[in-house]
C-alpha cells in the first residue's frame, strides 16, 4: 500500500499543491448568480422505452450556462417517500442504465443521473456534430482564462439539476444526497458544495481535485496526463506554469470542499494512480462537516468491493 504516494500520516494532514486564486469565492459567487438569471425552461418527457408500474422513467432537459441544453435521466416513484439520490457518472464515461438506478425508486427515493455535456453519446439540440471529446475536458478552455474553462459550465450545471429536482412537489430539498465514482465523485463533492443544503454525499475516489499534485506525482496517467499535454503543445518551456495552475485553481475541487455543510463519506484505493490518494485528500481534510474516510489498501482506481452495496445503505440510512 502506498507504494508511490505519501504516507497514511500524511495523507490525513495534507493541505493541498495546487494554489487557490485570490478571487475564488467572488469567482463562484458570480457564476452562481450568472447561473439564476439563466431561465431553465425546464422539460420533463416521459422515457417510452422504459415503461414502469411503480414509478416513472423521465428525460430531464434544461438550460445550463453557455447556450447548452442539458440532458438528464429521472425516475420518479409512484409512492414516493421525500428523499432524492443524484448520480454523477466516471469521465469519459456514460450515465447509469435505467435499471441502475431502481433500487432507489424502490425505496420511494427520486433519483436523476446527470448527463455531463460532451461526454456521453446522448445528443441534444445544442451539442454541434464534432462536439464529443473526451479527452480535453480538463484543460478545455484553459487558454480563455477562468470563465472559459469547461469545467465551470458542468460544475455548474451540478448546480442547476439539484435545484431542479430539490423543488420537484415530491421531494424534500433538506434530504438529498449525492454520489458517483472517479469524474462522478469529484462532481457529488462539487454537487454538495454548490448547493450546501444537500445532507449527504457518498464520494468514491474523485477526481477534479489537486491538480499540481497530480501532475508532480509525474504518474504518466489519463486524465492528468492532459496537463502535460498541454505544456507540451501550449506552453513546452513552462513559461506560465504558475498562471496555468492558478487557473485551474477555479475548478478545484479542494478549494470547493469548506463550502460543503452536508455529511461526507469518502472511499478511496489507496494505490490509485489515476486519482492519487494525496489529491483526494487535499479535498477531504479541507471538509469541516461530518466525515468519514474508508478506505482500501490494496485497490487502485477499481471496483471496490462492497463499495456500492455500501453506498446505498448509507444514502438509505442517511436520508
Amino acid at each position: 500500500m502506498l507504494s508511490f504516494e505519501m504516507s497514511y500520516d500524511e495523507l490525513t494532514a495534507y493541505q493541498g499543491t495546487n494554489p487557490k486564486p485570490a478571487d475564488f469565492d467572488q469567482y463562484w459567487d458570480k457564476a452562481l448568480l450568472e447561473l439564476d438569471a439563466i431561465d431553465p425552461e425546464t422539460e420533463f418527457a416521459d422515457a417510452i422505452d422504459f415503461p414502469l408500474t411503480t414509478a416513472t422513467a423521465q428525460h430531464l432537459y434544461f438550460n445550463g450556462t453557455g447556450g447548452y441544453r442539458v440532458h438528464a435521466k429521472v425516475i420518479r416513484p409512484a409512492e414516493p417517500t421525500g428523499p432524492a439520490v443524484l448520480i454523477f457518472h466516471g469521465y469519459g464515461g456514460e450515465q447509469p442504465k435505467w435499471v441502475e438506478l431502481l433500487p432507489y425508486a424502490a425505496r420511494g427515493f427520486t433519483v436523476a443521473a446527470l448527463d455531463v455535456r460532451e461526454q456521453v453519446g446522448f445528443r441534444t439540440e445544442s451539442q454541434a456534430p464534432n462536439s464529443f471529446s473526451l479527452h480535453n475536458h480538463l484543460v478545455h478552455g484553459l487558454d480563455d482564462g477562468p470563465d472559459g474553462l469547461l469545467y465551470r459550465h458542468v460544475f455548474l450545471d451540478t448546480r442547476r439539476l439539484a435545484s431542479i429536482i430539490g423543488d420537484l412537489p415530491e421531494v424534500d430539498s433538506s434530504r438529498i444526497a449525492t454520489t458517483g465514482w472517479s469524474q462522478g465523485g469529484g462532481l457529488s463533492l462539487v454537487a454538495a458544495a454548490l448547493t450546501p443544503s444537500i445532507k449527504y454525499t457518498a464520494s468514491v475516489f474523485p477526481f477534479l481535485t489537486d491538480y499540481q499534485r497530480a501532475w508532480e506525482l509525474n504518474l504518466e496517467t489519463a486524465p492528468y496526463d492532459e496537463i502535460v499535454t498541454w505544456f507540451k503543445k501550449r506552453d513546452p518551456r513552462h513559461l506560465r506554469e504558475a498562471e496555468v495552475f492558478t487557473t485551474l485553481g477555479y475548478i478545484d475541487v479542494q478549494h470547493l470542499a469548506p463550502r460543503i455543510r452536508g455529511e461526507v463519506t469518502l472511499f478511496v484505493g489507496l494505490e490509485d494512480q489515476i486519482c492519487p490518494p494525496s489529491t483526494q485528500y487535499a479535498a477531504y481534510n479541507k471538509i469541516t462537516s461530518p466525515k468519514d474516510a474508508r478506505l482500501y489498501p490494496d485497490f487502485g482506481h477499481d471496483d471496490l468491493p462492497g463499495a456500492m452495496d455500501d453506498i446505498y445503505q448509507l444514502i438509505g440510512a442517511k436520508l
